[in-house]
């Protein structure tokens, strides 16, 4: 609360919040749309079309992602994806389904260019003590947005023509690009687009700031396997029906839980002070969620089940803030390139746990969830030790990287 006392943090929430209440909005109707139309297997299509971007330009399309590293550039963007969005159900009409997919690329191409850009600008407004502080601020207002979003999705489209909705959603990105102008005016960022050798500097190459801070590499990597054992979230309605002999409403009230438990947990994460070691930290937490991941599967009732979902949301937010609070301690052009390439992963993870986690799923819906959670425990214990070695070291994030980048 007292971080929106200040107006660039007031106006940078802001546009945080629109934009990812927009992106929510959008996935939830473009879904909904696609199943209705064309069925399961165009709803995994266009999942897959908008999640090539994220891959691609996080691996080889670092000098396109740091072109767009300022605010006004980043507003441009927003424009982009309420043209797109707005345009949405005339490609669906004039193409069907080819049109949509054309348009869900072009729109994880916007999403690539912003999300890792937006996340490196902001310890960049804030002082060097209040980085956590606004870090968790970041990551509460954008979960509220994503229970928001798909809710008001789903009571848009029940109430407003289709296309009315894309419309309302596209609003959302030109009153984010607002907030990101009238924050450039009162702002003064250097930028990361520089040509020539006199800007080589600004685009620090992945493998060299990964190979100085290991420790980062191996979290960058738990979070991966973090995001692809978690997609057994997908077997919660066959596990309620294989396990408890529940329904929609207990799923429910489990998405309920665990969104309640994110919201509770936030303001502690974002204020506790973190270990000295936050890399192992982070191994260690995702550790506690394979964990609790696992015990699902002992759930013998829905209030178990309710208990333990709540308990999972409560972990969230301690990871993600700790993860960006870490990477926000780096140097800025490093910061956006550590930022895509764990954009990159979390997103390759994905993409990856589709393919195998419905099988999965499907043979054993009760048995899914340990096999999962104590996977993931093995990957973030080994990852945590591995991180409390090679940090135990090395300099302050800080510093390395700056030796880094006056290297190359």
């Amino acid at each position: 609360m007292r971080l929106l006392r200040q107006r660039r943090v007031v106006l940078l929430w802001g546009a945080q919040s629109l934009s990812v209440f927009g992106d929510r909005l959008y996935a939830m109707a473009i879904m909904w749309i696609v199943w209705q139309e064309s069925g399961a297997a165009a709803m995994g299509l266009v999942a897959i079309a908008e999640s090539v971007p994220y891959i691609v330009l996080g691996t080889v399309g670092q000098r396109i992602v740091a072109r767009f590293a300022s605010l006004r550039r980043l507003a441009a963007v927003d424009i982009g994806r309420a043209v797109l969005v707005a345009a949405l159900p005339l490609a669906w009409q004039a193409f069907g389904i080819s049109g949509m997919l054309a348009c869900a690329v072009l729109l994880g191409v916007t999403g690539a260019l912003f999300d890792p850009n937006l996340g490196a600008l902001v310890p960049e407004l804030v002082d060097e003590r209040d980085v956590q502080a606004v870090v968790g601020l970041m990551d509460l207002t954008g979960r509220i947005a994503r229970i928001a979003g798909p809710g008001a999705a789903g009571l848009l489209l029940a109430v407003v023509p289709q296309r009315s909705l894309f419309w309302f959603d596209g609003l959302t990105f030109v009153a984010s690009a607002v907030a990101l102008i009238v924050l450039a005016s009162r702002t003064v960022l250097p930028a990361l687009d520089r040509e020539g050798p006199a800007g080589a500097k600004d685009r620090p190459q992945a493998r060299a700031l990964l190979k100085a801070r290991p420790d980062t590499a191996v979290a960058i990597g738990v979070h991966g396997a973090g995001i692809f054992a978690h997609a057994v979230a997908l077997a919660l309605p066959a596990f309620l029906a294989a396990r408890l002999d529940a329904g929609a409403a207990a799923y429910g009230a489990a998405l309920a839980a665990t969104g309640a438990g994110a919201l509770l947990a936030n303001g502690f994460a974002g204020n506790l002070r973190l270990p000295a070691n936050s890399t192992a930290f982070y191994c260690g937490t995702w550790a506690v969620s394979g964990a609790v991941l696992a015990s699902i599967a002992l759930a013998d009732s829905v209030t178990a089940l309710l208990a333990l979902s709540a308990l999972l949301g409560v972990v969230n937010p301690f990871l993600q803030v700790t993860l960006n609070t870490h990477l926000s301690s780096f140097p800025r052009p490093a910061r956006l390139r550590l930022m895509s390439v764990d954009l990159t992963v979390i997103r390759t993870a994905g993409t990856a746990s589709m393919l195998v986690i419905p099988g999965l799923a499907a043979k054993d819906p009760v048995m899914a969830f340990p096999v999962s959670g104590f996977a993931l425990v093995l990957v973030a214990g080994a990852g945590g030790a591995l991180a409390l070695r090679w940090s135990e070291a090395r300099t302050p994030p800080a510093e390395e990287p700056a030796k880094v980048l006056a290297r190359d």
